[in-house]
């Protein structure tokens, strides 16, 4: 493994023409007392707050709003920590690579596990989504180790885009309210939701990322004898 700071970085999301601008700007505008160790806490603290309006919402519809707003604030916080360093010229490679995405791993799990607290969708279709995600992250570790390389964007899609379409699933669960279909399966038939329908079609988006990106490089790794 080389050094974590001669990484190359990759992240060619959807957003990145408005994102990233708008990061600059902030970064510019923070006051001093503002530390990139803060923006890490304040993402962690916006993943309490979403997962706190999920298990809300079985009580009523509207705290899916305190779930978008903590939606906003992790983003806030998980994208600021590291251009906040970078803009500052304070960056700690090692202690912020680490700190960072032990915090991502910390959050991924606290959301979606707590998407399943919602009356909206099952619990065990917000687990199979935190599988795949947790394991397309171990992915991104793995090839920046092998290869150098820091993918955290696939065709387009990055963490900003699977918030904004959390948040579109969230005004969705709002608008359309708690209802059901039966989908039958051979003899088994089962109550299943848009919303579960929603964030399977996520599930097994992420798992074709994972299948397709491990059996290409490892095809080009035997490829290098490597």
């Amino acid at each position: 493994m080389g050094d974590i700071k001669d990484h190359k970085r990759v992240n060619d999301i959807l957003l990145g023409p408005l994102e990233r601008p708008a990061l600059q700007w902030l970064a510019a505008h923070l006051p001093a007392w503002a530390t990139p160790d803060l923006m890490t806490v304040i993402g962690i603290i916006g993943a309490l707050v979403i997962t706190l309006g999920y298990g809300l919402s079985n009580f009523h519809p509207a705290f899916l709003w305190l779930s978008t707003l903590g939606f906003i604030i992790n983003w806030i916080g998980d994208s600021l920590d590291g251009t906040l360093a970078r803009y500052r010229h304070i960056e700690r490679p090692k202690y912020g690579f680490y700190i960072d995405h032990v915090t991502d791993v910390l959050t991924e799990v606290i959301i979606i596990l707590g998407l399943g607290l919602t009356p909206y969708i099952k619990f065990a279709v917000a687990s199979m989504c935190c599988i795949a995600y947790i394991s397309m992250s171990v992915l991104v570790y793995v090839r920046m180790n092998v290869m150098g390389e820091f993918k955290i964007s696939y065709s387009k899609l990055g963490p900003t885009e699977v918030r904004v379409l959390a948040i579109l699933l969230n005004t969705a669960m709002f608008f359309g309210g708690l209802f059901t279909f039966k989908l039958s399966l051979g003899s088994a038939t089962a109550a299943i939701s848009p919303y579960d329908l929603f964030v399977t079609a996520i599930t097994f988006l992420l798992v074709y990322f994972f299948a397709d990106t491990s059996i290409k490089q490892s095809i080009a790794l035997r490829k290098l004898g490597e």
